[in-house]
């Protein structure tokens, strides 16, 4: 048996030719491979859900433009508001109870007509009760003129002494200055009952309305409750438009310069202007020097408060103004600086995109713009610092 041990271990070291070799352990390699798509495509699936519930960014949005004829020619473009040269808050002098309201907004009236009237029925007795102290002292002053004149012709002769006259005579002076308290009394009345009445200090247009039937009205409106001013009237043949002249442009102005007012109301309507005055101080916050600029002629469509653009013309720009060329024009807030670059940033659909523009003149609230964009682009308005090139943005409202 020792003799055949060696025989037998080493026949199981034989090789099988009749074992397949599928037969033999797989490997699991696949499992690596699976599980490395299973990941890819869980990272794809979350940046397509990134993208798609990612916060956008809110901006304001701007159009790019076409300025024509003259707009696009002046020399110098600002912004402004039509205000009325003669404008009042019509009060009263007098402290007292609306009664009466004669006209409403927009109703034209005359220097001297009656707007409103307080109730005067105190001030009404106390005109009757001065003219009856009156009647009384002009009697009073009658009969001690008379008893004056008796006893100055019995003093003349001798019939009575001069201490008599005397009395006779300072009656009659104190009867004298009691008429004149009187009459002053009658006038005191007379001006305190005119102070009920409210009237037009000159024609004009009525605004607004500031008191109604019932209010209370104080000339300084002491208290909460009571009204300053009943009525708000302006010269609408003063009107004007103040406009905000950056101090860095005042130069390019002067008294006299043809210009021409653009209403925002009415873009497509030119009036034709000129500059009446330059008020001789800077607002120091804003760094503008305020412009006044006269209308040649006012029609009803021009109305205090309206916003303006004002173009000033150089005195060849001003006869050429109707045959200039368009400019293309955007939103001065709409241009800013990257890498050294001015840019804009372009709204496609809901994302944006960096533009580097080209610009030229600075025209008031707009610049034009030489290159870069096309009439109708919309662009971002003040752009954040941190806005990039392809963000996803939704416009604010």
């Amino acid at each position: 048996m020792p003799q055949d041990r060696p025989e037998s271990d080493l026949s199981s070291l034989r090789i099988d030719k009749n074992k397949k070799f599928d037969d033999r352990p797989r490997s699991k390699k696949w499992l690596i491979g699976v599980w490395i798509l299973l990941a890819a495509a869980l990272v794809l699936v979350y940046f397509m859900v990134r993208e798609k519930v990612a916060p956008a960014t809110s901006v304001k949005v701007g159009t790019v433009e076409m300025l024509s004829g003259s707009a696009a020619q002046a020399d110098l473009v600002a912004t402004g508001y039509v205000v009325a040269q003669r404008k009042a808050e019509v009060a009263s002098k007098a402290t007292g109870r609306l009664e009466y309201l004669g006209f409403e907004e927009g109703d034209n009236v005359k220097k001297g007509s009656i707007i409103a009237i307080l109730d005067n029925n105190d001030i009404k007795a106390n005109l009757e009760l001065a003219k009856a102290n009156l009647q009384q002292a002009e009697a009073d002053t009658l009969q001690a003129e008379r008893d004056f004149a008796r006893q100055k012709k019995l003093f003349e002769s001798g019939a009575i002494p001069k201490s008599m006259f005397e009395d006779a005579e300072t009656k009659y002076k104190v009867s004298l200055a009691g008429f004149s308290a009187a009459q002053a009394s009658v006038k005191a009345a007379e001006v305190a009952l005119e102070n009920t009445y409210i009237r037009a200090p000159f024609d004009g247009t009525i605004l607004t309305k500031n008191a109604d039937i019932g209010d209370i009205v104080a000339p300084f409106a002491s208290s909460s409750s009571s009204k300053g001013s009943v009525v708000t009237l302006a010269d609408m043949s003063s009107l004007e438009v103040e406009a905000d002249v950056s101090e860095s442009y005042i130069n390019k102005v002067s008294v006299g310069q043809r210009c021409e007012i653009i209403l925002d109301a009415y873009p497509n309507d030119a009036y034709s202007a000129k500059v009446k005055k330059i008020v001789p101080t800077a607002d120091r916050s804003r760094a503008t020097v305020i412009t006044k600029v006269s209308f040649d002629k006012v029609d009803g469509k021009v109305l205090p408060e309206m916003s303006a653009r004002i173009n000033f013309f150089t005195a060849s720009q001003g006869k050429q103004a109707s045959t200039a060329e368009s400019a293309l024009v955007i939103p001065k807030d709409a241009l800013t600086t990257r890498d050294d670059h001015q840019i804009v940033f372009v709204i496609d659909k809901d994302r944006v995109r960096q533009q580097e523009v080209t610009i030229g003149r600075k025209l008031g609230e707009v610049i034009e713009v030489l290159t870069g964009v096309n009439r109708g682009d919309r662009v971002v308005l003040s752009p954040p610092g941190k806005l990039v090139d392809g963000e996803k943005i939704e416009i604010s409202n």
